[in-house]
């Protein structure tokens, strides 16, 4: 399937790879059951490739999955082989169903229906929140940089929690009657007023949040708060990386690919090297980077192990990747303590 806004085109293939079908549908739930009907009508599809399953394609696949439809995450077709069969919703639906049959295509959608979705709208939340505040922050500051000198003055040695509460604090003297103009330091001084109230609220929301991440973390993953250097916001991003199926990750190893930790290969005769992975999901990657800093701060096992290899001629680089490489290998046995 190829998933756009506002609607999805679906293609279905016979075993052999002969094309039975290519229709458009709304992406609507009366498009969604009319797509599934269509395909029954063709026969029985028991796996979907879809393009987007994150994005565009999230509630069909979810829709997919609900009636016992594997369904796999496909991605964009070669750019060579557009330039030579051209491009068409049609043609990118039989390429992603073609990517199924062949087996290429074997990353399991995420079912996004259970706690890791609401963490995921909560982080959204958060880090929306985080950054509105952040550039109310710098724009209080960057109004004092032009402001009237008394004003700068009375402001610039407090930091910033004491700027904020003494800019909330400011009242709005602007002058009501409309026949005297207000002066360009009441302009100011209003200006930050309303920016202090709105970091406030800002705080408020972030801080709420933060409450609600907290306890779904302690519901859902209890064993990830007790493991050192892994705190609420830090489990509930790893978990929103495995997804509500984390039985779709076949190893730890692919967890550690997902995470961005696993080492890619780039050795040529006699030269044996690894380099660093730079891809995978950037948000888990840097959640284990957090993990292994607080471990090498307080957690004596991991010094020892950073002396020890410091001792072989690793670099702290060096020392620090391998420790989220291992990092990520105890996060996926933890959360999936069965299939491991």
């Amino acid at each position: 399937m190829d998933t756009h806004r506002d609607t999805h085109v679906a293609a279905v293939l016979s075993p052999l790879g002969a094309v039975l079908g290519t229709e458009e549908f709304p992406a609507t739930a009366a498009g969604y059951h009319g797509l599934l009907g269509w395909v029954g009508d063709l026969g029985t599809v028991r796996r979907a490739g879809m393009e987007g399953t994150g994005s565009f394609g999230a509630a069909l696949s979810r829709y997919l999955l609900s009636q016992g439809v594997e369904v796999f995450e496909v991605n964009r077709p070669d750019r060579t082989d557009r330039r030579l069969r051209g491009k068409s919703d049609p043609l990118d639906a039989q390429n992603a169903a073609r990517a199924v049959l062949s087996g290429r295509a074997r990353a399991r959608a995420k079912t996004g229906d259970g706690p890791v979705q609401i963490a995921r709208m909560y982080k959204l939340a958060k880090g929306s929140a985080v950054k509105a505040r952040t550039q109310a922050i710098n724009q209080v500051k960057a109004v004092l940089i032009t402001a009237h000198p008394d004003l700068r003055e009375e402001l610039a040695q407090l930091n910033t929690p004491d700027l904020l509460r003494t800019c909330a604090r400011f009242a709005d003297d602007s002058k009501d009657d409309e026949g005297e103009e207000e002066t360009v330091l009441q302009a100011t001084r209003a200006t930050l007023c309303l920016l202090a109230h709105r970091i406030e609220q800002l705080t408020e929301q972030i801080q709420d949040v933060e409450r609600r991440l907290a306890l779904l973390a302690e519901r859902h993953v209890p064993q990830l708060l007790a493991v050192v250097g892994i705190g609420p916001d830090t489990a509930v991003t790893l978990l929103i990386t495995m997804g509500d199926n984390p039985e779709r990750l076949g190893s730890e190893a692919s967890f550690a690919a997902l995470c961005g930790v696993s080492p890619v290969e780039r050795s040529s005769g006699a030269r044996q090297y690894r380099r660093l992975n730079r891809g995978g999901d950037r948000q888990a990657n840097a959640a284990l980077h957090r993990i292994v800093q607080t471990r090498l701060r307080c957690d004596p096992r991991t010094q020892d192990y950073y002396e020890r290899r410091t001792k072989e001629g690793k670099t702290r680089r060096e020392i620090v990747r391998c420790l989220k490489r291992y990092a990520a290998r105890e996060v996926f046995h933890l959360v999936r303590p069965t299939q491991a």
